[in-house]
């Protein structure tokens, strides 16, 4: 191509020699805006990216400082609970102790001792809603050692033998206040329909965890399921329970019935 560019006329040669340079200086022009406008693109990317991140770390602490402030509120609940609640009925069953000691009538003093039983009932109550706001609660740990107590407490005065049992447990394992309040009423929902309907002479009570999962376990050795009514308002309420939580109930009837409570996080 050199020598045919040689053998042209001057005043052609050098024409052709300016067009081929100014093609040159026009690639590369066009290569230096496109690089240019590439550097533009990826820095405004870039401080869209940032102004994103600041976003969410302005929402993020803005959740924080919600999720302290309900923290907060909860504590200050709880507290107020305990001082104005817990003392009034303290005072009831005081003064109903005392009317108890003064009642001569048999009628008057079943209906003090009916009394009695509902203010017991009403302060048990009270403390399982204290432990439920109680964020310092908010622990696999804390979730198995209260479960095991009221378990105990619930059957002390039955016939049914308890056994109780722990795998491997990360107990410093943080889970929200509803999958606890949630398991925990599972747990008492399962012990009233065993108490009512099993004719079980013993159950067992275990905690498990694999992974991100945790398992509690509620075994008796009754009569097991009514198949002709086999789910009824209490397992289905059970079930539904584990379902808002994104977790899972499962029942097997061999040898006895078998319930698994199963949440994720």
């Amino acid at each position: 191509m050199n020598e045919k560019i040689n053998e042209l006329p001057d005043t052609i040669r050098l024409t052709y020699i300016i067009a081929i340079i100014l093609l040159l200086a026009f690639v590369i022009f066009i290569a230096f805006i496109v690089i240019l406008y590439n550097k533009r693109q990826l820095f405004f990317i870039q401080q869209q990216q940032l102004k994103e991140s600041e976003h969410q770390n302005q929402l993020l602490q803005k959740e924080l400082e919600k999720q302290k402030l309900i923290e907060k509120e909860r504590e200050r609940i709880s507290h107020d609970m305990h001082d104005d609640l817990g003392a009034g009925i303290s005072a009831l069953k005081l003064q109903a102790e005392f009317l108890k000691q003064r009642a001569e009538d048999e009628e008057l003093k079943n209906d003090i001792e009916e009394l009695l039983k509902t203010s017991e009932e009403m302060n048990l109550s009270m403390r399982e809603m204290l432990w439920s706001l109680n964020s310092g609660n908010d622990t696999l740990g804390s979730f198995i050692d209260y479960a095991k107590i009221y378990a105990q407490n619930f059957l002390k005065r039955t016939t049914i033998v308890i056994i109780t049992e722990s795998g491997k447990i990360a107990e410093k394992t943080t889970i929200s206040t509803e999958q606890r309040r949630n398991l925990f009423l599972c747990l008492k929902e399962a012990l009233n329909n065993i108490y009512k309907h099993s004719q079980a002479s013993e159950i067992k009570l275990s905690f498990s965890q694999k992974e991100k999962e945790f398992i509690m376990k509620i075994s008796d050795n009754g009569i097991g399921i009514n198949h002709k009514n086999p789910e009824g308002n209490g397992l289905r309420n059970m079930k539904r329970r584990m379902h808002e939580q994104n977790g899972r109930c499962e029942i097997t009837t061999e040898n006895g019935t078998h319930l698994f409570f199963i949440i994720s996080f």
